[in-house]
Formats: structure tokens, C-alpha cells, sequence
């Protein structure tokens, strides 16, 4: 019997979910959406032939019963909506970022724990092609040990929703801790975090705005968010560096991953997976030969992509669409959850770390 799922949160995030959960058909099935503005609960269930559509969390549970709900509201939600429905037996998929801080993090948690109902968080990116890729070769010992990472991750502020958040000073992202940067961050950490296993490691974080400073009252900061940042972070054994920028052009993605014999590069807006390798022949001939090397990388990963496409496989979401189904797999199996735990609290413990800095240089 497929599994019953309702969402609550019809904003922009939502579509995407909903439109991966009907891939499932047969294993799942999507039986009603929630939002506090009815109207837009409405509008997203025409959109999508979602039977049943609400304004109140609470009757939806009573009546429809899900067995999964996916959550997309703000993070200042999460913990309230969470244990509402571990307390109706649901299992739990959770929007970025997972919670509001580390303290409610770990609260969420105990509260899947005590209600024996999953929950894991939508760091959709970790299962990407590209990623899936990248361990596979690292498995196999292609790049040796892995010693550092870096992760960038580009912003555009000229978007629709930074254009929103950045017009209205009331938006809910203006009363996040660290505003703009709390609401996209984890995933530019969960992706250097994986390779520093260390439960605290050490960090040293800078922020700062390229933005001509805002006109504001004394009382009133909602304005004044950082939309640059550098992250240095060092574990005991593997060190990783995270810039986050919303004005170097174009706004990539990517990962490099350095080890003890090459280096890969993961292109997440490109889908590709290249080795950054030393030449293969010595002196003057093997430099010379070097950018053909790294081309005829670049031109096979092209090829898998032309094929990907061909296949209809070459699409933003592939990666949410396989945690999606990972997920309810889990609830179905009753094996492990996708993302662990720990690995949720190590992020989010980080994050914390991350904006008190910033706000303790801000103040001074």
C-alpha cells in the first residue's frame, strides 16, 4: 500500500517536492497540502491535482493521517510542526535549514527518538549525480587520502526570492540568526563536513556585505545581512575552506576535493566530475599536454551529460527525487535514514559556531 504523505508549507520549495513525491506513484502518494494562507494551499493543489487542501495543521493530521509529511515552512517552524506530527505518528522530511538552531536540532531529534518515527533533512545535493560519482572514485582510491575541501557556493541577489527578502524587512529570513546566510549555508557545509569527521572541529569565520550599506533606525537591523563569507575550518586530520558569495559571477557551485594523489573537482551547476591530475609524461612535453588532458576530462563528462539528457536524466532535482525515495525506503524497510543524525547536529552545531562569530566581530 503506497505510503499516505501530506506537505505543509506551499511556498516556492514546496513545487519541488511535490512534483518529485508524484514521480512515486505506487510507493507514495501525496493526499493533501497545508499552508496558513488557504489560498496558496489551494493553489498548489490545483496546480498539482493534490486531493485535499488546508490552513490548519492540526485537522489535516486528524484527518488525512499521513504516514510522511514533508515540511517546507521557515526553520522558525520546524520544532512546533515536527513534534505535531511525531505526536500523530508521522515520520518526518525537513526543509533546510533543518532547524532554527543547534539546541532545537537536537530537540527534534529527541522527539523522532521518543516517537520511533524518522526524520531526515533535505540536503537533496548530497545525492546528485555528480556527487554519487565522486564517492565512487573516491572509493576506489583514485584521489588517495583526502587531506582538504573547498566548497563555493554562488548566490544571486538579482533572484526572485533575494529580490523579496531584501525588499520587505519583515520577510522571515530577516529574523533568522544569520538572515540571508542561515537560509543557504548548510548546504555549502554539509559538502566540506563529509570529509571532516571530526565532531567539532575548529572554525574561523568572516562576514561581510559588498551591498551599499542600508538606511536604517537605530532599532531596526533587518537590513544590515551579511552577503559574503568565508569559512576556514580545520578537524584533526582533514581541513576545509567554504566561501559563500552572492556577487562573483557566474554563481557556481562546487566542490574540490584534494587528496593524496589528485584532486577532484564536482561541477554541480555543470554535472560534471573531474580529476585535476599531475602530467602524465615528464619535463616540457607532459605540461604541454596537460590542458588536453583536463579537456578530454571535461569532454566525457559532457557526453555522460548528452546522454543523461537523452534519457531524460539531466534534470535540477535528480538528487532530491533519490533522497525522496531513500527516505521512504527507510520508513518502509525500517533501515537507516539517508542523512544521519549526527551528521544533521554536526552541521547544525557548526552553523551556530558560524554566527556567533559573525556576531560577536560585528559587535565589536
Amino acid at each position: 500500500m503506497p505510503l499516505r504523505v501530506a506537505l505543509v508549507g506551499c511556498g516556492k520549495i514546496a513545487d519541488g517536492h511535490v512534483e518529485e513525491i508524484q514521480k512515486l506513484a505506487g510507493r507514495a502518494r501525496l493526499v493533501a497540502v497545508c499552508d496558513k494562507e488557504l489560498l496558496i494551499a489551494e493553489q498548489l493543489a490545483k496546480r498539482f491535482g493534490v486531493p485535499r487542501h488546508y490552513d490548519d495543521f492540526a485537522q489535516l493530521l486528524e484527518r488525512e493521517r499521513p504516514d510522511v509529511v514533508h515540511v517546507t515552512t521557515p526553520p522558525q517552524t520546524h520544532l512546533r510542526i515536527g513534534e505535531q506530527a511525531f505526536a500523530a505518528g508521522c515520520h518526518v522530511y525537513m526543509e533546510k535549514p533543518f532547524a532554527l538552531n543547534h539546541a532545537e536540532a537536537v530537540k527534534l531529534i529527541a522527539a523522532a527518538e521518543r516517537a520511533r518515527r524518522k526524520i531526515t533533512v533535505n540536503y537533496f545535493n548530497y545525492f546528485d549525480p555528480p556527487a554519487l560519482a565522486m564517492r565512487e572514485l573516491i572509493a576506489q582510491g583514485t584521489i588517495g587520502t583526502p587531506i582538504h575541501v573547498e566548497s563555493f557556493y554562488g548566490y544571486d541577489l538579482s533572484s526572485p526570492f533575494a529580490k523579496a527578502l531584501l525588499a520587505d524587512r519583515a520577510h522571515w529570513v530577516h529574523r533568522l540568526p544569520g538572515k540571508l546566510l542561515h537560509n543557504v549555508i548548510d548546504h555549502m557545509l554539509n559538502k566540506v563536513m563529509e570529509f571532516v569527521p571530526d565532531d567539532d572541529p575548529s572554525v574561523d569565520a568572516r562576514g561581510y556585505s559588498l551591498r551599499p550599506a542600508p538606511t536604517l533606525h537605530p532599532d531596526d537591523q533587518s537590513g544590515a545581512l551579511d552577503d559574503e563569507l568565508r569559512v576556514l575550518i580545520q578537524g584533526e586530520r582533514t581541513s576545509g575552506y567554504a566561501t559563500f558569495s552572492s556577487h562573483v559571477r557566474p554563481a557556481a557551485q562546487f566542490v574540490r576535493v584534494c587528496g593524496t594523489r589528485n584532486t577532484l573537482r564536482v561541477d554541480y551547476v555543470a554535472r560534471t566530475v573531474t580529476l585535476e591530475t599531475g602530467a602524465l609524461l615528464p619535463t616540457a612535453i607532459g605540461r604541454l599536454l596537460l590542458p588536453f588532458q583536463h579537456s578530454l576530462s571535461l569532454l566525457r563528462e559532457g557526453g555522460r551529460n548528452l546522454l543523461r539528457f537523452a534519457a531524460s536524466d539531466f534534470h535540477y532535482f535528480a538528487g532530491l527525487e533519490r533522497l525522496i525515495s531513500l527516505f521512504y525506503r527507510s520508513v518502509e524497510e525500517e533501515s537507516p535514514v539517508p542523512i544521519s543524525q549526527r551528521d544533521i547536529l554536526r552541521v547544525s552545531r557548526l552553523m551556530d559556531r558560524i554566527f556567533q562569530q559573525l556576531e560577536q566581530r560585528r559587535a565589536a
